[in-house]
Parts: structure tokens; sequence; C-alpha cells
């Protein structure tokens, strides 16, 4: 596992790299662009800025921004005692330092995120509408796959690659929305005063710079999400093997592929954090997806018939696929042995649609403060946290309850 980690530092660095220099070089062809010759390197010097700005902020409240992006609130174990227990059992399993942090999106689709800068300082959210359609093992596999990506460090590469790809994309859009308006334009024709062929090589410049600004944010992206791919299935890899029970994550994914709702606070930068893409009825060129086919994911899960070691799931990964070019060369060479258990006792959900929204709805409700009271009678009243009164009736006895405080 640790040969692992090394491996996915070392392809951060490089893809890092990489996108550094697509950043750089989108800089020095906008500086052309605006100012000839004479702006290059202020174009890269203003183009380094603003991704160090941008990095300064993702490495000291990143995470947060992301969570609260997301509209992410922190829950307690009485929110969801069974959700805490299986973060636990996982936390002890991957050897994590300290338990992450728990979030809940209250939201109808079903997906789930890991963050943070590191193993210490990690956090999970999960929509409360797949929490309230996952039994325990689906639940567990989840979970599991949210944690493989904190033992993996993918985490920290995730925000800073996100960081990279919108600073791209924000220098672009800012160059194209200033060319369209023509806030070049007097530029252009104060170069245009000079030699001929100031003006051409100033023409020039402009033109690359163009498709530069087009360019460079589709390059980055395909280099951003060709590596969160493979990180997917190293993601469910360690899964499999932390919970030993691949059935779990491959019927968890089966239900997250039936959800049609798209998620409305993911965008193109935060989408490879979830779990499967958080967009819907457009995956459009495989190229440019975030997450790999799930039917592709299923299937190898459900292939893992003798253990649920790495090597057992780049045989199924082998299977399916055809190849393993799609792997690491670590996971690859792995010779652990993990041993299949069986699944637990506890598969019971929601018996219909209108008692998971019920469940959804009260676990926002604990979140934000809500007192839950129950009368004799067998209401329980849901008295918000202004409500300034020292009691209140009961809407089906009449009787008058005393609120705590």
């Amino acid at each position: 596992m640790w040969e692992l980690i090394r491996v996915n530092r070392r392809n951060s660095i490089l893809l890092m790299a990489v996108m550094a220099g697509c950043l750089v070089g989108l800089g020095a062809a906008l500086g052309g662009g605006f100012a000839g010759q004479d702006g290059l390197v202020g174009g890269i010097a203003v183009a380094l800025a603003v991704w160090a700005v941008l990095a300064m902020i993702s490495l000291t409240a990143g995470d947060q921004i992301l969570l609260s992006s997301s509209q992410a609130v922190p829950i307690t174990p009485e929110i969801h005692p069974q959700l805490f227990n299986v973060v636990e059992e996982l936390k002890i399993a991957a050897g994590l330092p300290v338990l992450p942090k728990i979030y809940m999106i209250h939201d109808p689709t079903l997906n789930a995120f890991a963050t943070g800068r590191s193993p210490k300082s990690a956090s999970v959210a999960i929509t409360s509408g797949l929490l309230a359609r996952l039994n325990r093992d689906e639940l567990q596999g989840v979970m599991a796959h949210e944690i493989s990506h904190i033992v993996h460090r993918d985490i920290l590469f995730v925000t800073l690659a996100g960081v990279m790809l919108g600073s791209v994309v924000l220098l672009s859009r800012i160059f194209l929305r200033s060319t369209y308006y023509g806030s070049m334009g007097s530029r252009r024709r104060y170069s245009s005063r000079g030699s001929q062929g100031g003006a051409q090589a100033q023409a020039i410049l402009f033109v690359i710079a163009i498709l530069a600004a087009i360019l460079a944010p589709i390059l980055v992206q395909i280099f951003y999400f060709a590596l969160s791919r493979q990180r997917e299935y190293l993601a469910d890899a360690g899964a499999a093997r932390l919970t030993r029970y691949p059935e779990g994550l491959a019927s968890a994914l089966e239900k997250i592929a039936g959800n049609t709702a798209p998620l409305s606070t993911a965008n193109e930068v935060t989408a490879p954090m979830y779990i499967d893409t958080p967009f819907r009825g457009g995956r459009a060129l495989h190229l440019f997806s975030t997450h790999p086919p799930v039917e592709e994911r299923i299937r190898i899960l459900r292939s893992m018939s003798q253990g649920a070691a790495l090597k057992d799931y780049v045989k199924a990964y082998r299977q399916t696929m055809g190849s393993e070019t799609g792997l690491p060369l670590s996971v690859r060479k792995d010779t652990e042995s993990v041993d299949l258990r069986a699944g637990s006792s506890d598969r019971s959900t929601p018996a219909n649609e209108k008692t998971a929204r019920r469940q959804m709805n009260d676990w926002a409700r604990r979140a934000s403060g809500f007192l839950f009271l129950p009368c004799s009678c067998g209401v329980t009243l849901k008295i918000p946290p202004n409500y300034s009164a020292g009691n209140v009736d009961c809407p089906r006895c009449g009787t008058r309850l005393t609120i705590p405080r």
C-alpha cells in the first residue's frame, strides 16, 4: 500500500507539472496577445500569481470552501448512528490517525465525496438521498471508497489540480470575454502604428492567444479527468480490500447509476471528487467524463470471486476490460491476500419513496438544530431552534408539552 501511495504522489506531481506548463503557456500567450512580445513575461507572472493565490486559499481553507459550496452540514452520531459506526470501523481498518469529519448534503440525488489536505484533516460528505437508500453493506462500500481516496492521498491532489484547472479556465474566460467586447481593440490599433513587421507579429501573437485560450482549458481538463478516472478504479479496489465485500459497493453503484437527477451544487471543478459523476443526461465523450462508466466498475467488482485483495481486483479488471493498462504498475504487482466475507444480516432499505423522503427531511432538521419532542399519543413534534416559547400544544391530542432547554 505504501508503494501505491508513493506512485500516486509521483503521478500527482507529474500531472501538476503538465498542468502548470499549460498555465504558463496560456499566460505567455495572453500576455503576448495583450502587449506583444513585451507582454510575454508579464503574462506568465500574472498566470503564476493567480495560481499561487488560489493555491494558498485551497491549502488553507479549500476543503471548507468545497463543503460550503456543496451546502454540506456537519452531523453528529445522534443524527445517523449507523453512518458514524461504519466510518469508525473503516477508520480502524484503514489505519487513519483520526476519524474524518462527517457531513451531509440535504439533496435527494445519490452521491458522496471526500475532501481535505491530509488524513489528519479529512472530511467525507454524503447526500441525504444516498443515505436513505442504502443498507449497511452498501453504505460501508461507499464510505470505504471515500476512505480509500483519503488513504491514497487523492484528496489534496484533487484540491490543487482543481485550483489549477480553475485558474486556466478563469484566465481563458477573461481573455475571450475581453476580446469579444472589443476591449483590446485600442491596443491592436496602437500596435499597428509601428512597423509593418511589428504589426504582423502582434497579429500572430493575438491569434495564438485566442487559440491558447480555447484549447488550454480543454487540454487541462483531459489531463485532470484522465487521472481522476484512474483514481476511481483505485478507490474501488481499496474499498473492496477494506470491506472484504465487493458486492456492497457494486450494489450501491447500481443504485447511484439509477439516479437521473443532477446534483445542483456540483460544477466542472468539483465533479471528480464525487463517487460518480454528478452530471446526468450528458456524459458526452468518454474522453471528457469525470468518471469511468459506472457499469464497468460494477462488472469489475462483481467479478471478484476469489478474494478482495488488490491482485484480485486486477484480475477482475483484466477479465472485464481485456487489459491492465488502466491501473498503475504498483497495483498490478501487489501480492497481498484478502479473503472475501459474507454480507451482513442487516440489508433493510426504506419501504418506499415516501419513507425515504421523510427520513431525509428528519435528518436535515436534526442537523439544523430542530428538537424532536415526542408526545404520549404517538406524535413527534419537530421544534425549530428559534422557537422561543417554553411549551407547545400537541396538534393531535392537545396535550401541553414542556420544551426542555
